[in-house]
């Protein structure tokens, strides 16, 4: 039976490897007319709100989701923002 942190990282990697694709076809396109900004700074912001949370929970499946996600949406912004 799996425990309640497996489900738990389990989950996180399925929606944190959903920004794989973006994040790869962006940089190998180099163009980013498709992203949404304002979507993508809302989304960083509430990332981040959700690391914090991980953090004071001290909840390691929701501090790795969120972290490793945090770098891709962070990343994927950057690419909007230099390639327009």
């Amino acid at each position: 039976m799996l425990s309640v942190d497996s489900v738990g990282y389990l989950a996180a990697s399925l929606t944190t490897s959903a920004f794989l694709p973006q994040a790869l076809m962006t940089w190998r396109r180099k163009r980013a007319e498709g992203v949404s900004l304002g979507m993508y700074i809302i989304l960083v912001i509430g990332i981040a709100m959700w690391l914090a949370y991980g953090i004071i929970l001290q909840a390691w499946p929701i501090i790795f989701a969120n972290f490793v996600t945090l770098i891709l949406a962070l990343f994927i912004l950057v690419m909007k923002l230099i390639y327009k």
